[in-house]
């Protein structure tokens, strides 16, 4: 597989675990601790703020590729094994349905242009 088939797969994987654990921190099930560090992993790779300003070469973005993936790892274990995976089952589901989503979106823009550039074309040689 090419460079850039596997990260092409790394990136829907992280998709779908991200949005899997989004799911696992509103279920009842999940404890509390494992929700409140989720949040505070979400709150430090939203935040403009980091540990490490931005601005300073490497050391910059370093932070947050080593200590978002850490956390998001320390939530993981924090989150019943049942739980993840039937949160991990809807992320796929749901990844199912906007791939469904998505292919009808293009299909509804491309339907459009073709019938503007229809009309464009009636009119000029009209």
């Amino acid at each position: 597989m090419s460079l850039l088939g596997r990260l092409k797969a790394l990136a829907a994987t992280l998709t779908r675990e991200t949005h899997a654990l989004l799911l696992a921190m509103k279920d009842p099930r999940t404890p509390w601790y494992a929700k409140a560090l989720g949040l505070c992993v979400l709150a430090y790779a939203l935040s403009p703020i980091d540990l490490i300003p931005d601005p300073i070469p490497v050391l910059g973005h370093l932070d947050d590729l080593i200590l978002v993936p850490l956390g998001i790892a320390l939530v993981r274990r924090l989150i019943p094994s049942e739980v993840l995976e039937v949160c991990r089952r809807d992320a796929q589901d749901a990844a199912r349905q906007s791939v469904k989503l998505a292919r009808l979106g293009a299909a509804l823009v491309l339907s459009v242009w073709i019938i503007l550039l229809a009309l464009v074309a009636v009119w000029v040689w009209a």
